[in-house]
């Protein structure tokens, strides 16, 4: 096959990502992004295949066979994992990915031998880069994945002397980068080269495990940037014009998303990455509220409180995500809304646990997307609004963030829920949030705590609707 046919399969793949990123601006539009990507994925599939053409038939079977069983056991787990462990699919899978660009920089690490030295420095260098933010990149994302999926504790763990640990790890792969080049051809080479790969391995292990759960979203997103730079970094090595095009928009993509999940907290990377928020239960020393116990409603209280509003602001949360209960959720404003109640959702950017969470949750409820307003759009109608209900939120919600400077989440933008005339909570119990903190909205003279599974709650109030 012509090379320049193989380029125009590149080239369409590139176009490909380009327009699935840009689909992806909405949530309208999302989905056919989906599409979009994977199409583009068939195309740089296709060209790269044209490239074996000298390839053993063994060896391309044995490669069509693995390229069908990750297609199967990708398109089976995509289906069966539920909303809620999204988070932990996408850190596995993006530790998978970090991973493979690690062993294939191994491997043409390997394959060069004492050549290695005589590489062009390009290659030399990112085949050492791709091995280590690779390594890096897979051990952090399976501890973000134990700590999502509840394998480890999703506290910050640390021990003395972790930051300076961390420190001499980072100072140990720049010396065996160095040595590496500078006694080339030896026996110790590939030694120096298996170090390097462990040290990343352990900086990755010890550079999340001092993560709370509540900031795992923003590290996966980190993690996914640096796999997609290694990868770019692959597309160097095996000179692979989609690896580097895929690796190039996916590290910049999940850098540009890191950022502003940082900028929807009001924190720095560096405060996220070693404040270890979440890793003690806090009291907000400075609150007013402190021994004040909460006033609770029954569903049908709640129901009464929303028949007789004139509008009413629903805001979701993880808890809401956790019980499934988004149906109920549209079902219930359904009903308000028929009897004439304006009904708007407020979402924060960074509830539940991933980007975009509730706004999913929402679409697949068939929640009309011109009812959801973001923070800034909908904090200054609370004053105006009769009822809110929050439904599993917590931190997000925590009036302490605009002004305890003790408090953990000091600074973030939060939803002012608590200038509403009346706040309803969903709650399991008074438990605190990912951030470890008590939230004093539950004990205001303006709130009232329904105590329950939101699903069955909402289920409750909805049903007790038709008796007002």
């Amino acid at each position: 096959m012509s090379p320049e046919w193989i380029d125009v399969g590149y080239l369409l793949c590139a176009m490909c990502f380009v327009f699935a990123l840009r689909l992806m601006n909405h949530p309208l539009s999302a989905r056919k992004g989906d599409w979009v990507s994977m199409v583009g994925m068939v195309f740089a599939l296709g060209a790269t295949f044209l490239m074996f053409q000298n390839v053993a038939s063994i060896n391309m079977m044995l490669i069509l066979g693995a390229v069908a069983l990750g297609a199967i056991i990708g398109a089976g787990s995509g289906r069966k994992v539920a909303m809620t462990a999204m988070p932990q699919m996408v850190a596995l899978l993006n530790g998978l990915g970090g991973g493979a660009v690690a062993l294939v920089a191994l491997y043409e690490f390997l394959e060069a031998g004492a050549a290695f030295a005589d590489k062009p420095p390009v290659q030399s260098i990112t085949t050492l880069l791709s091995v280590i933010i690779g390594s890096i990149s897979f051990s952090g994302s399976m501890i973000a994945f134990a700590k999502l999926q509840e394998l480890m504790t999703g506290r910050p763990i640390s021990f003395p002397g972790m930051k300076a640990f961390n420190g001499l790890l980072v100072a140990g792969s720049l010396a065996l980068v160095v040595l590496i080049f500078a006694v080339p051809a030896t026996f110790a080479t590939p030694m120096f080269f298996l170090l390097l790969m462990a040290v990343s391995l352990v900086l990755g292990i010890t550079g999340t495990m001092g993560i709370g759960g509540a900031d795992m979203p923003v590290i996966i997103s980190l993690l996914n940037s640096f796999t997609g730079c290694a990868a770019g970094l692959a597309g160097f090595v095996l000179m692979n014009t989609a690896l580097l095009i895929g690796g190039a928009l996916v590290g910049a993509s999940g850098l540009i998303l890191t950022l502003e999940m940082c900028k929807g907290m009001n924190r720095s990377l560096a405060n996220v990455m070693f404040a270890g928020v979440g890793s003690a239960v806090a009291g907000s020393g400075q609150s007013a509220f402190a021994g004040r116990q909460p006033k609770s409603y029954s569903p049908d209280d709640a129901a009464i409180s929303l028949a007789n509003a004139s509008n009413v602001v629903i805001v979701p949360g993880y808890g809401m995500a956790v019980a499934q209960a988004q149906h109920q959720v549209k079902e219930m404003c359904s009903k308000l809304q028929a009897r004439g109640i304006d009904v708007k959702y407020a979402v924060h950017p960074v509830a539940g646990r991933m980007p975009g969470h509730m706004n999913v949750l929402l679409a697949e409820a068939d929640v009309p997307y011109d009812q959801l307003y973001e923070l800034e759009t909908i904090n200054p109608l609370f004053s105006e609004t009769d009822v809110v209900l929050v439904i599993g939120a917590n931190d997000v919600v925590n009036p302490a963030a605009r002004y305890d400077k003790s408090s953990p989440i000091f600074g973030m933008p939060i939803l002012d829920v608590d200038k509403a005339r009346l706040v309803l909570v969903s709650k399991r119990s008074m438990g605190a949030g990912f951030a470890g903190v008590d939230n004093e909205l539950f004990v205001m003279d303006n709130t009232r705590m329904v105590f329950g599974n939101a699903k069955t709650t909402i289920q409750a109030i909805s049903s007790a609707l038709e008796n007002y």
